[in-house]
């Protein structure tokens, strides 16, 4: 299956030398429908009357736009599974899910189709394909940059960042976003590692072998409010989801778990909504506690080897991503060398607010120390 529900051809603004761009499609242009990746959307939509705010340093760079990618529905599932625009083949291992639910960003940034890839990020939605595909993904945190035009899901963790195939060329992106932004002068002093249980040493120790080869120092951290998060992200969620698109809770063309969501989020009381943005409250007090101690923290983007196209329900696909986006924290996933695994494992780095320049720093670091596209 394709990457893409739309290319553009010729681009829309094509000089030589630009970066090439592929937007997901829950991201408006100007004249086009954005379907969300689902039939239900797709059936009801109107063209855009303008651009997404986040494409206005998109235009004004002068990238090429050269389509709109596709996704797991409503940019709900971390799966990349899609039963109306289909599955796009991971390149790096066709036989492993793309993740989600940027998937089409990540696959045509892994298969040449795009220089950078722009896609939306709610609990992993865009370091999940990216570290499946072998890629890298800066996710700035929520309200760093503007969402308007763009598919909410939950827009208290909502975001938008760039994917491209290297630390450079994600940075080059993020300046298409936000023109103003700068790589940080030098990379972290100090790394702080989490480690989290059930995690596979397959991807682990490719990690530590990364930090390691880039000279960076480490300090072992630990996140006593790790699991409370669980509920948290739950109750926002699917509440938010339910107060943006309950007008189509049992709609025709409406895949079953969108719709389920929709139910639960319904469900969701006020009560524990507020209790869960308590949570959110005390979560990102003690993310900004630790980081206050250490520069950065490192830890892998996905527990494990990511599994095959006939056997992945069962994978905690967001259990390493979400609970940054609910500490509204930036977080940059970045393949490293793993011999002998289908897909190479991925560094997750996570910084404090503000930190995006300094997480690309030290990826910049990392990436002159080690080798994994040829």
């Amino acid at each position: 299956m394709t990457a893409w529900i739309q290319r553009f051809d010729p681009p829309l603004g094509a000089p030589n030398g630009m970066p090439r761009v592929a937007v997901k499609d829950a991201i408006d242009i100007a004249g086009m429908i954005t379907t969300a990746g689902s039939a239900a959307v797709r059936d009801r939509a109107v063209a855009a009357t303008a651009d997404a705010a986040c494409l206005a340093g998109v235009r004004a760079g002068g990238a090429a736009i050269v389509g709109k990618t596709t996704l797991t529905e409503m940019c709900a599932s971390p799966t990349g599974e899609n039963a109306t625009f289909g599955v796009p083949v991971n390149p790096v291992a066709p036989d492993r899910m793309p993740g989600g639910s940027s998937s089409g960003s990540a696959v045509a940034v892994a298969a040449g189709g795009a220089g950078i890839g722009l896609g939306t990020d709610t609990g992993g939605s865009g370091r999940i394909p990216a570290a499946r595909c072998g890629v890298t993904r800066l996710g700035p945190p929520p309200g760093r940059g503007p969402t308007a035009g763009v598919w909410p899901l939950s827009p208290t963790l909502d975001t938008v960042g760039p994917i491209a195939r290297t630390v450079t060329d994600v940075a080059t992106g993020m300046r298409l976003l936000a023109p103003e932004w700068t790589v940080a002068p030098s990379a972290a002093g100090t790394v702080g590692r989490l480690q989290v249980e059930g995690v596979d040493s397959a991807v682990e120790e490719p990690v530590d072998a990364a930090l390691d080869a880039a000279g960076l120092k480490t300090r072992e951290v630990r996140l006593p409010g790790w699991d409370a998060t669980n509920w948290a992200l739950h109750w926002i969620i699917t509440a938010e989801l339910w107060r943006a698109h309950h007008a189509l809770v049992d709609a025709d063309g409406l895949g079953d778990f969108v719709n389920q969501g929709l139910h639960a989020g319904r469900a969701v009381t006020e009560e524990q909504l507020a209790e869960g943005m308590a949570i959110r409250r005390r979560w990102q007090a003690e993310i900004a506690a630790v980081l206050e101690e250490v520069d950065v923290l490192a830890l892998p983007t996905l527990v494990g080897v990511p599994p095959l196209v006939t056997n992945y329900q069962a994978f905690p696909f967001t259990q390493l991503t979400a609970p940054f986006n609910l500490a509204g924290v930036p977080a940059l996933s970045m393949p490293v060398p793993s011999p002998g695994l289908p897909v190479p494992a991925s560094l997750q780095l996570v910084g404090p607010m503000g930190g995006e320049g300094l997480l690309c720093a030290t990826g910049l670091a990392i990436e002159a120390a080690i080798s994994v596209h040829p």
